[in-house]
């Protein structure tokens, strides 16, 4: 199980980045998928989850209107559409597989005020 995020930048605050996580090793359909974050001297945030299928999402209150969870099972491929984006999502971004038994090496967000 290999999963590899990127898209990760230095962004001015109100700007979008879309993350990506590409899985390999195991098929991406059979399982929902988390994004999970970490700010500078903070612990880990659970901030989206979506099911095998795509349908059905979730998100953690801070980012409910700016961030889009999606996937492509075909491409076997996550993604993090990030609007509007503050300087308090500055952080490391992970994506994990359900039961968070696999994770990525993660991708830095910065987002400058």
């Amino acid at each position: 199980v290999q999963l590899v995020e990127s898209g990760g930048d230095l962004v001015q605050s109100g700007g979008s980045l879309r993350l990506s996580c590409a899985a390999s090793g195991f098929t991406l359909s059979s399982y929902w998928m988390h994004w999970v974050r970490q700010a500078p001297g903070k612990g880990l945030e659970w901030v989206s989850r979506i099911n095998s299928g795509g349908a059905t999402t979730y998100y953690t209150d801070s980012v409910k209107g700016r961030f889009t969870i999606s996937r492509d099972n075909a491409k076997n491929t996550l993604y993090l559409q990030m609007n509007s984006l503050e300087s308090e999502d500055t952080a490391l971004y992970y994506c994990a597989t359900e039961n968070f038994g696999s994770w990525g090496q993660g991708t830095q967000v910065t987002v400058s005020s």
